[in-house]
């Protein structure tokens, strides 16, 4: 017999029964009005969502996909869907349109729930406009209680970037997110809080937070989308106490240097860094632009979730730098390191809240290792305290601007321009995106181009934060003793081309040069 487990989309009830009028939302519009939601109106707009599923006949498991920006509705699309027992399938509207139409015919999305502004719903799949009369028109809520589901029913399917190019679904089950919201919740006690959700909600990053949040009791602001001077100002507007925010994000709000020295920050309490690692240069202007708030370095991936690490058990203070000590719940060891620095290496972990795996990708193979643990291909460093610092990962992935790049997948966009036989694309330092991406490209022959040919083409073909900021044309690319493409030599000469430093170091070379699981 199957294990019950917890709906994830009843994650707000308790509040709902103990403090219906309580605020959970206020949610901003692009033009920065903003419209207040109590945990009964979300809860009461969730139960149509979810009356008005079951009254299209889904049956349970089968999957429902949100495209659109960050909105009130968006958390009342999820939760109704889930409470109907169906699976909500977040897609990134930022992907191309070829590519947002994989994602929604890979997951075998019935339905398409999106806004306004992002109608790219492929031929043939049914779709419904939030913003529209239909939104509307649903019926009321026909009262029935959530769906009962067992511990390996799936609440949520997010897609992610893999080195393979093709975007992959990550299997999420309501026992695996309700477990990482309680351990949170014990851990990060949020009932006191106004937090500020600028990231997109089908990114893990704000998606946890706001789980967190509702399941909390507490409130949130919620912005469409980030805009530094939005994101500002809306701290001070609201009191905002809880911040979670990608580096890109806090050293474009750096820029802001008039508006910040208007602005009242002082209620920032706390703000949780995650997504790309903090360079101590950031840390300490972090510090500068909110005193008040203590600053958390953190780590998850889409896989694994958000609790990894936490606070060391003997009380130790946590590196400017590091992740943390591992949580009580979560097993970690490094693996696959150099035999030289055994403290150096692939982190695994194991835990309640892994996901079962990736949606119809065996070409991939098992993420897992035989004993359980998920293999994340991040690289970090165990000091003599037992904390971790995250180094890199062990691929040529990078991160740009919090969104994961890989070389492969940009570079096989641009081989599709009518000019270009060969590129290569490899990362440089940025003070505001961490590092972007640059490419070297070898035209084919009698063709020509320009550079900013190559870069409309690729932001024409490819998400903006994938398109190169330099293109710089050779006659070939050097090879390695391998015969391929010597990547080390082009980010060293991409340094010196750029005046900037690579974004590699001897670490990470040293274990990307190993056979190891990607």
């Amino acid at each position: 017999m199957a294990t019950p487990a917890e709906n994830l989309g009843t994650v707000l009830d308790a509040t709902v029964a103990a403090a219906p009028e309580r605020i959970a939302l206020i949610a901003l519009d692009t033009r920065e009005h903003a419209q207040t939601w109590t945990y009964a109106q979300l809860h009461a707009a969730a139960g149509r969502v979810a009356t008005a599923l079951r009254a299209r006949g889904y049956a349970p498991g089968e999957r429902i996909a949100i495209l659109a920006a960050n909105s009130a509705r968006y958390l009342a699309a999820m939760l109704g869907i889930q409470r109907a027992g169906l699976v909500a399938v977040p897609v990134n509207f930022k992907f191309p349109a070829e590519t947002i139409a994989y994602v929604i015919n890979d997951s075998g999305a019935r339905l398409v729930l999106h806004d306004a502004a992002h109608t790219a719903v492929p031929a043939g799949v049914a779709a419904l406009n939030m913003d529209g009369p239909a939104w509307n028109g649903l019926p009321p809520d026909d009262g029935q209680p959530a769906a009962a589901v067992a511990a390996h029913d799936l609440a949520l399917m997010l897609y992610t970037s893999g080195s393979t190019g093709r975007p992959k679904g990550v299997r999420l089950t309501h026992a695996g997110q309700y477990w990482t919201v309680r351990m949170r919740q014990a851990a990060t006690p949020l009932a006191d809080e106004r937090a500020l959700i600028a990231a997109p909600l089908y990114h893990m990053n704000a998606l946890a937070l706001a789980l967190l949040v509702l399941a909390s009791g507490a409130s949130a602001v919620l912005l469409p989308q980030f805009t530094a001077p939005a994101y500002i100002r809306a701290i001070e507007r609201y009191r905002a106490t809880w911040l979670t925010a990608v580096p890109p994000m806090i050293a474009m709000m750096l820029r802001e240097h008039a508006l910040l020295a208007a602005t009242d920050l002082s209620s920032v309490r706390a703000i949780r860094m995650g997504s790309a690692p903090v360079s101590a240069s950031l840390w300490q202007q972090i510090h500068t632009m909110l005193p008040n708030a203590r600053v958390i370095n953190a780590y998850g991936t889409t896989e694994g979730g958000p609790v990894v690490f936490g606070p060391h058990p003997d009380g130790l203070p946590t590196p400017p730098t590091a992740v943390g000590y591992p949580h009580p719940a979560v097993q970690v060891r490094l693996a696959q390191g150099p035999q030289d620095a055994p403290d150096t290496g692939i982190l695994e972990l194991k835990s309640p809240g892994l996901m079962q795996g990736y949606h119809q990708r065996p070409d991939l193979g098992s993420p897992f290792s035989e004993d359980g643990y998920y293999r994340t291909g991040d690289v970090f460093q165990r000091d003599a305290d037992g904390f971790y610092t995250f180094v890199g990962r062990r691929d040529d992935m990078f991160v740009s601007g919090g969104e994961n790049i890989y070389p492969a997948e940009v570079e096989r966009m641009l081989e599709r321009h009518p000019a270009v036989q060969q590129a290569c694309v490899v990362p440089v330092e940025d003070d505001i995106k961490g590092t972007k991406p640059v490419a070297f490209v070898v035209l084919r022959a009698g063709q020509a181009a320009d550079e900013p040919a190559i870069k409309r083409f690729a932001l024409a073909h490819a998400p903006a934060y994938q398109h190169p900021r330099h293109v710089w044309f050779v006659p070939a690319l050097p090879l390695a003793s391998t015969n391929k493409i010597d990547r080390a030599r082009l980010l060293r000469e991409a340094g010196e081309r750029t005046g900037r430093a690579v974004a590699h170091n001897a670490a990470l070379s040293t274990i990307g040069n190993s056979d190891a699981h990607p």
